[in-house]
């Protein structure tokens, strides 16, 4: 039988950590005995700690580990290398899998031999009005652009999923997360995985739960560091490893240059009428996730945030990295946390 090993980086998270390992505990279709779970925690200060003491008592699978440097790469691969099962899986904190998630993805294994890393898709669980709003925005193409495993789509092989399960033979050939990397390590992997001619299947048979942040400014913050480490990414291989990474950039260099040729005119011509585009497009959107006229404008405003944020991002990262040759600093691992 194929052991699984699930490893989940954890920080401050007592609300969640215990509704994550219950729907672990709650699989079905599935030998749990052959199913380990390594929670490995970056010095959570909020009462997680006592919330996995307690659930080592009741979640026979669970083995916790401790990363006092609290980076995400590091603590991802602290469990994987502890890990000695045929599948190792990654996943979040805030997350809940639905009961046949684990049967689905073995399944898919199955079927499709060929397959280094099997995955599914997100279901948002708003938590308030704002966390909605931002969820809406992220399942939507307009706000996320063709990830799948936001908003959905036929089987296949993609570029990404939601929580991968990777075979181990694939650590083996391609090594593990770069702890470089305080932001879209998973990003990396994967394409250092099918740059080694393994591929990434998706199925929308497998799902998880995923509880959206609710803070406006949390949101921010977030895509503008994927956005600011996708350049670190990039310049690491040589190579911009997707075209749709560059559209926010894009959007933030057209503003720019509209609000810069609005200040001082130059002679030099560029259209304003791609802005009324952009916000006719996030309207068309918008309705087709809400008829409530006030929702509309709050997704239409995460989709800016969305764009503005990680191009902000991108920028700023070009500059430090590309043009400046500088290398990722503390401060910046800090503020991914």
């Amino acid at each position: 039988m194929m052991k699984i090993a699930i490893v989940i980086p954890c920080l401050n998270e007592k609300n969640y950590i215990e509704r994550c390992l219950r729907s672990i505990a709650d699989q079905r279709e599935v030998d749990l005995s052959l199913v380990e779970v390594f929670v490995v925690d970056g010095g959570s200060a909020d009462g997680t700690i006592e919330v996995l003491a307690a659930c080592t008592d009741t979640f026979h699978f669970l083995r916790v580990l401790h990363n006092p440097l609290a980076v995400t790469p590091i603590s991802l691969n602290l469990g994987l290398k502890a890990a000695k099962a045929d599948f190792k899986m990654i996943l979040g904190a805030h997350s809940v899998l639905h009961d046949l998630h684990l049967s689905e993805v073995l399944s898919a294994f199955r079927q499709y031999p060929e397959a280094g890393c099997v995955g599914g898709m997100i279901k948002n669980v708003y938590e308030n009005k704002v966390a909605a709003y931002i969820g809406m925005a992220m399942s939507s193409p307009f706000g996320v652009g063709d990830a799948t495993f936001r908003t959905g789509g036929k089987d296949g092989y993609v570029d990404t999923v939601a929580f991968g399960v990777y075979r181990k033979e694939v650590f083996e050939s391609v090594g593990y997360f770069d702890e470089e990397l305080a932001r879209n390590q998973d990003d990396e992997f994967n394409y250092r995985l099918t740059n080694a001619g393994f591929r990434i299947f998706f199925t929308n048979r497998i799902v998880s739960s995923y509880y959206v942040r609710g803070s406006i400014q949390k949101l921010f913050k977030q895509y503008f560091q994927y956005g600011y480490w996708k350049v670190f990414v990039n310049k690491k291989h040589g190579v911009v490893t997707s075209i749709r990474q560059l559209v926010p950039l894009f959007f933030v260099v057209y503003l720019l240059l509209c609000a810069l040729l609005w200040i001082v005119p130059m002679p030099i011509y560029i259209s304003y009428s791609f802005i009324p585009l952009y916000f006719l497009g996030a309207l068309y959107f918008a309705v087709k996730k809400t008829n409530n006229p006030t929702q509309i404008v709050k997704v239409i405003q995460v989709f800016f945030i969305l764009h503005f944020s990680y191009g902000m991002g991108y920028l700023k990262g070009i500059k430090d990295f590309i043009l400046l040759n500088r290398k990722p600093r503390q401060k910046h691992v800090e503020l991914s946390r």
